[in-house]
């Protein structure tokens, strides 16, 4: 089974960038479609964006698109998140999960398995 990990969290100012990673443990990675979520205190864990196994297939949540990219590196058992143009509603903790399927899914309870998560902090 796949375990999880997130890394590049951070602190930055408004406009700034910052690029998350996944780090993937097992040998059936890219058996996965990959997802990133959000959630801040008192809220419900709410989509970002998805990738499907290959990588072929991309989603974005509306709050994000055109300012986030999701890519992954099977041979790197590595999904990632490229933000750009940060703003203070994108602070969150952000999690990265694993949906053993092949199609591409935002539900939050369609994913099998999650990370722990990672801080972002975006300041005005």
């Amino acid at each position: 089974q796949v375990q999880l990990v997130e890394s590049g969290g951070g602190l930055v100012q408004a406009g700034a960038s910052l690029s998350l990673s996944c780090a993937a443990s097992g040998r059936t990675f890219s058996s996965y479609a990959m997802g990133w979520f959000r959630q801040v205190p008192g809220k419900e864990r709410e989509f970002v964006a998805a990738i499907s196994r290959g990588g072929g297939t991309t989603f974005y949540a509306d709050a994000v698109k055109g300012r986030f990219t999701i890519s992954r590196d099977n041979a790197k058992n590595t999904v990632y998140l490229q933000m750009n143009s940060l703003k203070p509603e994108d602070t969150a903790v952000y999690y990265c999960a694993a949906d053993f399927t092949v199609v591409v899914r935002r539900s939050q309870y369609e994913y099998d398995i999650w990370g722990r998560g990672t801080q972002v902090t975006v300041s005005s």
